[in-house]
């Protein structure tokens, strides 16, 4: 419950880079600001701060999924092709216009949310760095997005992580990947009279049959499903008896 300065700030300070945390402390003097992953709109007195404006790094092939969850919403839409964009910021949500754009080359089914993430992450970053000194320069047009193949997603909560009774195999599987490690696809299970969350925490499809091989149940380790259901008959026999 301590207040500690994130990741990055930390990193920063081990290496001599200035921080800011107060936009009160800003001035004009500075070349360019990039923004990766914040999750809140910044005003447009910062974003057209820096001589050469404020590039974002967006985890998805804009103008498709925009808005804070991209990299989940593209495991749940099931689709093929995913990559970075870098755009000048506006004071929209992931509106501004294209710098650069780049496909995602690896291999990416059946990768859970993190596993796509740092993927993204490592070609962001290594687009970033080959870009800036061109935009800098001069040397890249940016262009403007077509606005009217825009897709939006949603900010995640736990409610979308339960599994329905009328969910397919697949479905089930892509809310594995997708809500991995948060908010997880769990299902409801009674104990003493309480609802008890289940999280499913690997699973594969073998002929259309979905197969749970791992479970979290709410307040203990990841186990074998075998184990859970051990666990359950244990309450009415000996444990050596099963």
């Amino acid at each position: 419950m301590e207040l500690t300065p994130s990741s990055v700030k930390i990193w920063a300070q081990k290496n001599n880079i200035k921080t800011i945390t107060d936009y009160s402390l800003l001035v004009t003097d500075y070349d360019i600001f990039i923004v990766a992953d914040y999750g809140k709109i910044l005003p447009k007195e910062i974003i057209n701060m820096p001589k050469y404006g404020t590039l974002n790094v967006h985890p998805s092939l804009l103008p498709k999924f925009r808005g804070p969850s991209p990299i989940q919403s593209f495991i749940l839409n099931d689709d093929k092709k995913t990559g970075v964009t870098i755009i000048l910021m506006d004071e929209q949500v992931d509106h501004g216009p294209v710098v650069i754009i780049s496909n995602l080359k690896s291999q990416i089914s059946n990768l859970s949310y993190k596993e796509l993430e740092e993927k993204l992450a490592e070609t962001g970053g290594e687009l970033l760095v080959k870009t800036i000194p061109d935009w800098i320069n001069g040397k890249i047009k940016p262009e403007e997005q077509k606005h009217n193949e825009a897709t939006f997603t949603k900010k995640i909560t736990k409610e979308d992580g339960l599994i329905k009774p009328d969910d397919s195999p697949e479905l089930i599987m892509k809310k594995v990947l997708a809500f991995t490690p948060w908010p997880g696809a769990y299902f409801l299970a009674e104990k003493n009279g309480k609802q008890m969350r289940i999280i499913i925490t690997d699973v594969e499809i073998k002929k259309n049959k979905l197969i749970i091989k791992k479970i979290k149940p709410e307040g203990k380790k990841e186990m074998p499903l075998n184990d859970f259901y051990r666990e359950i008959i244990g309450r009415y026999l000996k444990m050596d008896q099963i």
